[in-house]
């Protein structure tokens, strides 16, 4: 039978992302997400939490009408989906706060059965007049399983900086 030297256990490792700090990143890096399928339950429940009742997300008789033909996903949804995909890059531990949204637009229906994934572009990193902060603009590009592009979006966050 063979035996482990003391020195070779290893237990109870806590593994979790880095932290990231404003310094982490430079204009022109990338920010990849991983993707996910749109699937009707999304469009459902984002109708009920929102209120965003609308007959071409939820109805599909009245869908089907439509110029789409079938059910859209929810612009607010594809955007919230898209940040929510970015975050899980690790690369948000340090944000202070979210400064807002500019030139939102939608380009392409995301549909049900579409997988969608986010690449967020680094435009601006500048500090800001409070020490210890500064800005991150990004650049956000939602992208379909065909690699063509559904939204755009530029996001501003708060984050901190590398303690000294």
């Amino acid at each position: 039978m063979e035996t482990m030297s003391d020195d070779a256990a290893v237990v109870g490792r806590r593994i979790a992302f880095p932290e990231h700090y404003w310094d982490d990143l430079q204009v022109g890096d990338v920010l990849a997400s991983t993707g996910i399928t749109i699937t009707e339950a999304h469009l459902v429940s984002w109708a009920g939490l929102t209120g965003d009742i609308v007959e071409f997300h939820i109805n599909k008789d009245f869908a089907a009408g439509t110029p789409f033909g079938e059910r859209i996903g929810h612009g607010p949804l594809t955007l919230s989906v898209a940040l929510g995909l970015t975050t899980q890059t690790g690369y948000f531990s340090k944000v202070v706060a979210w400064l807002g949204l500019d030139a939102v637009r939608a380009s392409k229906p995301v549909l049900i059965g579409d997988t969608i994934r986010a690449e967020a572009t680094v435009r601006e990193t500048r500090p800001t007049r409070k020490a210890g902060n500064g800005v991150w603009s990004l650049d956000y590009q939602v992208l379909n399983q065909r690699d063509e592009t559904v939204m755009t979006f530029t996001s501003g966050f708060l984050v901190a900086m590398r303690p000294e």
